[in-house]
């Protein structure tokens, strides 16, 4: 693997328990790109609006209340913290009561047009390239990201990592709980959860941890080479 790589832009969708959160840290990490996770950005706004009492059942509510919480994500692979008002959430937004409730607040129009503007902006500012993981990367945010690669697996698969992520948590409502989600990620009106048209999309059914990353590495080091193939072939011969 190389240590390094020019400035690259990848994009990671899937849904949960796909291995998309670890793998694209473990990728950022080995070729010294910034990490962001734009999950935590929506599940730090659905903590946000639980502990100052909005009605997350009231899209009114959670619309006119999206603009007021300060988020801050760090981008560092190894130590990816994010901030609500300054308070580290990195913890307190994984709890099963922002699970539950994430889908209703991240379905709003308003919440995703401001924590996508924070994306791109986060995105454009990586001055060695980032990996950015979510959703709705490839198809809304980062429309025009260098490389797009789409994490499936089995709703039995999903189920048992998260499962065993979460210790202690029944693997049928667990898988009962990812179904509920993509159910209502894929179906709602703004950037739903979909494959992008053009990215490489790759089933972590029946691979280990590292082999999803050793795959996704080498398709970030193609994708460069290609890139600068093409660039040095543009260039004008030397006289």
């Amino acid at each position: 693997m190389s240590d390094t790589v020019e400035s690259v832009i990848v994009a990671i969708d899937g849904p949960s328990g796909t291995g998309k959160s670890s793998t694209s840290r473990a990728v950022a990490a080995a070729l010294g790109l910034s990490y962001l996770d734009t999950g935590a950005q929506y599940r730090a706004i659905t903590w946000w609006m639980i502990s100052n009492g909005v009605d997350v059942q009231d899209p009114a509510a959670i619309a006119t209340a999206a603009a007021k919480p300060a988020i801050v994500s760090g981008t560092d692979p190894a130590n990816p913290t994010i901030t609500v008002d300054g308070v580290d959430v990195t913890g307190p937004i994984r709890t099963p009561e922002v699970t539950s409730k994430v889908s209703a607040v991240s379905a709003v129009p308003e919440v995703r047009a401001r924590i996508t503007e924070l994306q791109r902006s986060i995105a454009s500012s990586a001055a060695t390239g980032i990996v950015v993981e979510g959703r709705d990367i490839g198809t809304t945010v980062l429309p025009d990201a260098d490389l797009k690669i789409f994490l499936t697996a089995s709703p039995e698969a999903r189920a048992a990592r998260r499962s065993g992520e979460l210790k202690g948590t029944d693997v049928a409502a667990t898988k009962e709980a990812l179904v509920k989600r993509d159910a209502a990620d894929s179906s709602r009106k703004t950037s739903p959860l979909a494959k992008a048209d053009d990215a490489v999309e790759v089933d972590t059914t029946d691979l280990t941890l590292e082999q999803v990353i050793e795959c996704v590495v080498t398709l970030v080091e193609e994708r460069r080479c290609a890139t600068e193939n093409t660039e040095n072939t543009e260039k004008p011969a030397a006289r």
